[in-house]
């Protein structure tokens, strides 16, 4: 069995409540979920959102949607993970974000299939990006998933779910699937209010021509549209990951010696 668990909180630090934004009148964290559902070698989808009382909305929308939703500790991300999935115990699991409302979901399914045929322990097109940001999409064993809840202790490893895994390549068979060209450079995830006016506008063209707009049409928009196209292109990449390690250096000082 192969399961997807897209995390989501209200709590965002730099666009708070984003996931619950309408775009169309849907939540942004609906309008993704329409997308991932279109996967067609997801077996189970859930919305793994934290216990935190700010996030009883996210529950709400999920039980009003039919949507399955877990609830757990609101920082410690990788517990989060492992606790939702524990019960299920698939063979494989998907990692999703919920500030990603133009994932695609063939190409989940093209690496699905890679990360299978490889007999990857973990597989990703977001280490070496050449897809734009915002179309990540991760998946790994169960096992493996266990292996990082019980030993990982630096922040980032917990905040992020992955980093114990991929950051061990001679530990764990590592599988990395890249594009034929490289669009890292564009940014279609949403962490800024530029962000989301981006995503917006490309849904209100694009979605009364066709729900299932495919990646494709999101580039030909675009390249109509190229001062929309570098909106928010000066933004970080992994801004958050990158603030996990500052905290990892603060864990690592006040645990010398132990």
């Amino acid at each position: 069995m192969i399961i997807a668990i897209l995390q989501a909180r209200v709590s965002s630090s730099r666009l708070p409540g984003k996931v619950l934004k309408p775009i169309l009148g849907v939540p942004m964290l609906g309008r993704q979920i329409e997308r991932v559902q279109r996967a067609k070698l997801i077996d189970y989808l859930l919305v793994a959102t934290s216990d935190d009382v700010t996030d009883n909305l996210i529950e709400q929308w999920c039980r009003e949607s039919g949507v399955e939703c877990f609830r757990g500790k609101l920082d410690d991300v990788l517990d989060r993970f492992y606790q939702a999935a524990k019960p299920i115990a698939p063979e494989h699991v998907i990692r999703l974000t919920g500030d990603c409302p133009l994932t695609d979901p063939d190409l989940i399914d093209e690496v699905i299939q890679f990360h299978i045929a490889g007999g990857f322990d973990y597989s990703t097109n977001a280490i070496e990006p050449t897809y734009p940001d915002g179309l990540d999409v991760e998946i790994f064993r169960f096992p493996c998933l266990e292996q990082a809840w019980r030993e990982a202790k630096l922040p980032s490893q917990r905040e992020h779910v992955t980093p114990f895994i991929h950051q061990q390549p001679n530990r764990f068979r590592i599988g990395i699937y890249k594009n034929d060209a490289d669009l890292s450079h564009l940014r279609w995830t949403v962490d800024e209010i530029l962000d989301f006016e981006l995503v917006r506008q490309v849904y209100e063209y694009l979605y009364p021509i066709n729900c299932n707009f495919q990646t494709k049409d999101i580039l030909g928009f675009l390249n109509k549209n190229p001062v929309l196209k570098t909106i928010n292109t000066y933004y970080g990449r992994n801004e958050g990951f990158q603030k996990s390690l500052l905290k990892d250096q603060q864990f690592l000082e006040n645990n010398m010696g132990e």
